[in-house]
């Protein structure tokens, strides 16, 4: 066990905490938005919400930290961990603005599964945030994170294998594409979250 002999600033863990709860609002919405009958201009609104409230969180921490002399872990690690939650929240914001921007109204089934793949994750980055206090019990996070991911990745070869196969008008492709590439990018952006805590969870064991 490590000897401090000064005090160490753990507001960290709850802004952590609360930027993973916000991941977990960010892709409840998008269930909501990708629904049959949806009114999808006021989610996405509610989703650009959560997006600014995500960008808070992230300018909460970075000034804490620039603030703060002694961290609960390495300070680049917190600033990784800060952003790659953000880059999570982004990829979802973006996705569900270009759904509202390119005016689609229909989905391919497979969209479903891949938001249910991306709320899964954060439900569990979430899970996952307040056990940094302890370091205890992370290994099945990253573990099960790891496999959503491959998981999403099958389901985004399916999904473009689907899109490509004449059923739809070029242009209903092209637009549909850019939104699956966007919930693909999130789901990378879970694992880069999980990977950075066990990076952290590694250094502090």
């Amino acid at each position: 066990m490590r000897l401090r002999l000064t005090p160490r600033e753990d507001s960290f863990y709850d802004m952590f905490a609360d930027s993973a709860n916000n991941l977990v609002t960010g892709a409840r919405l998008l269930v909501e938005l990708i629904s049959d009958g949806a009114d999808r201009p006021a989610i996405a609104e509610k989703m650009r919400a959560c997006e600014h409230a995500g960008d808070e969180c992230t300018h909460a921490i970075m000034r804490r930290l620039n603030e703060t002399f002694i961290t609960p872990f390495d300070r680049e690690d917190i600033y990784r961990l800060a952003s790659t939650i953000d880059d999570v929240m982004d990829e979802m914001e973006e996705a569900a603005d270009l759904v509202v921007l390119y005016k689609i109204d229909e989905f391919p089934k497979g969209i479903v599964h891949m938001v249910e793949v991306l709320e899964r994750a954060a439900e569990l980055t979430a899970e996952a945030m307040p056990r940094l206090r302890s370091m205890k019990e992370l290994n099945e996070y990253w573990i099960e994170i790891n496999r959503l991911e491959n998981q999403g990745d099958q389901v985004y070869r399916k999904l473009l294998a689907h899109l490509f196969s004449g059923e739809y008008d070029p242009l209903t492709v092209m637009k549909i594409k850019q939104v699956v590439d966007r919930l693909e990018e999130a789901a990378d952006a879970f694992e880069h979250v999980a990977n950075t805590v066990e990076t952290i969870a590694v250094k502090e064991s």
